[in-house]
């Protein structure tokens, strides 16, 4: 009976044991997973700031301030010949008309000073706007219309409530004339805010309100074609003979640890290389989209490499066995079915590469992607800028102004990233296939 009661005590305080430690194993899940939810409500509420900060700052970006003014197509500026040459509407003073529109509707009796206050309302791209015109429609000329003029960054800025409303105080540079002014247009409804399209039709600008990111995107745009046509079929290829024909030896090996290792180099790493190669060996024109896809190219060349060897590997040995079986070669093995069906997984792989491409900054730096470029490129050979370095330049200009199309740029960037990274995740579930 003693060692019954003893072998029961031992029995109960084994169990004891054991459900004390059941009880500490599951609080320490219960934490672990507390813990995992809390660095997951952190890393959103961080991310959210950092959304809500760049939609605050640059939503104004897509909002562009304009000036009606009763503009006087004076035959006597424009084209005092009457000759109607297109060469003289091209080059007239048609500044000349703005500042005459501006004094005769707020300033009558303006002084020198007055006139330099009045037209430095209202955006030098404004001439142009005339120009385009009148040079597409002579008849203007000696009629009288009311016009909606792209208004001065200072004037824009208040209006959109960036810059404070009282003269010369928190961003406001306009002085107490203009402010008067500004209100006058307010009131009598000669003011608007209406949608940007110069932001998305021009290139870039030293005037903010005149500077646009077409010229970026369309950089961009011929900076991945080449970065696509370069690094695909050398990153698939490359896949395929490590994965299907290459021999297993120290070579082999080398190359493979090589190819992880470049995937985790610094992308700047990649630019002096451009710069060394690309530019000092074979003299290929600097800031042009031919080099920096070239540069690209190199970046995404390990990721589409490593990708497409993962789904190489994903498709089952039974596979390459039923077509050997058949008399098919090694060569009509891999290219009628191995890779058709890892084709999805490389493209996936590939998108991600050109999403990570279209973000980077520090190689195109380097091989003279900085340039300030106002025309936009025709070709992978024109000068251009791209987004990111775009959003770089803008974020070392002193105007307040450019603070907005910067945030608006990152806005434009993220939209592109996201857009890609959800092509790859649609043609990830489309195309995949669980063996």
């Amino acid at each position: 009976m003693t060692e019954m009661a003893q072998s029961t005590t031992a029995s109960r305080r084994s169990a004891q044991v054991v459900a004390a430690r059941l009880g500490r194993r599951y609080s320490a899940e219960r934490t672990f997973r507390l813990l995992g939810l809390a660095a997951v409500v952190i890393s959103i509420g961080f991310l959210g700031m950092l959304l809500v900060s760049i939609v605050g700052k640059g939503a104004t970006a897509f909002l562009q301030t304009q000036v009606a003014l009763e503009i006087n197509f004076d035959p006597a500026v424009i084209d005092p010949q009457g000759t109607r040459d297109p060469a003289a509407l091209d080059t007239a003073d048609y500044q000349q008309l703005i500042r005459t529109a501006m004094i005769t509707r707020l300033a009558p009796d303006a002084d020198r000073t007055t006139r330099r206050d009045l037209t430095a309302m209202i955006s030098a791209g404004a001439a142009n706007q005339l120009r385009s015109m009148v040079v597409a429609n002579p008849a203007l000329i000696g009629t009288s219309h009311a016009v909606w003029l792209i208004a001065k960054d200072s004037v824009d800025m208040v209006m959109k409530g960036q810059a404070s409303r009282q003269a010369g105080v928190g961003g406001n540079t306009l002085n107490e004339r203009q402010q008067g002014w500004l209100s006058d247009l307010e009131s009598s409804e000669q003011i608007r805010k209406a949608f940007n399209t110069t932001f998305f039709s021009v290139g870039d600008s030293r005037d903010p309100e005149l500077a646009g990111i077409w010229g970026a995107v369309a950089g961009s745009f011929f900076s991945l074609l080449v970065t696509l046509v370069v690094s695909f079929p050398l990153g698939v290829a490359a896949a395929v003979y490590l994965e299907e024909f290459a021999p297993i030896n120290r070579w082999t090996d080398v190359i493979e640890v090589n190819i992880n290792n470049l995937a985790a180099v610094p992308s700047v790493v990649f630019g002096l290389l451009g710069l060394a190669v690309f530019l000092n060996v074979f003299h290929l024109p600097r800031s042009a989209p031919l080099v920096g896809g070239l540069v690209l190219a190199l970046i995404c060349l390990p990721t589409i490499i490593i990708a497409g060897r993962a789904a190489l590997k994903s498709v089952p040995p039974s596979i390459r066995q039923a077509a050997a079986g058949l008399g098919a070669s090694p060569l009509q093995i891999v290219a009628h079915h191995v890779l058709p069906l890892a084709m999805p997984g490389m493209l996936t792989g590939t998108i991600l590469g050109m999403a990570r491409a279209l973000g980077e900054t520090a190689p195109l730096l380097m091989i003279g992607m900085v340039a300030f470029i106002v025309d936009i490129p025709k070709g992978p050979l024109d000068p251009s800028a791209v987004l990111p370095v775009q959003v770089y330049l803008w974020a070392g200009s002193s105007e307040r102004a450019f603070v907005e199309k910067t945030s608006a740029a990152i806005l434009v960037l993220l939209l592109f990233l996201v857009a890609m990274n959800m092509v790859a995740i649609v043609m990830r579930k489309k195309f995949e296939r669980r063996w």
